[in-house]
């Protein structure tokens, strides 16, 4: 079933007014044309959304310069076996 949506502008913009049961669970939106010149809504993935939100927080986090100095950033490697004393 075909549903309809109002259109409305302001300046340069145009915004699209969705039906309720169209509406996102997001602030933004992907949009881009398809082949036939269609436009496409598409939702930021969770993931997507995970992603901004860690790097949203990471530049709000004051790290002192004393975590993890360069030494204890430069471990060396060390070999074991996985397998030793069996």
């Amino acid at each position: 079933m075909k549903r309809t949506a109002k259109l409305f502008k302001k300046g340069r913009r145009q915004a699209v007014m969705l039906p309720a049961d169209f509406m996102f669970d997001t602030e933004s939106v992907y949009i881009r044309r398809d082949e036939e010149g269609n436009v496409i809504l598409t939702a930021r993935s969770e993931k997507e959304r995970h992603r901004d939100n860690f790097l949203r927080l990471l530049k709000q986090t004051d790290v002192p310069d004393s975590f993890l100095s360069k030494e204890e950033r430069n471990q060396s490697y060390t070999t074991r076996d996985p397998f030793e004393g069996f």
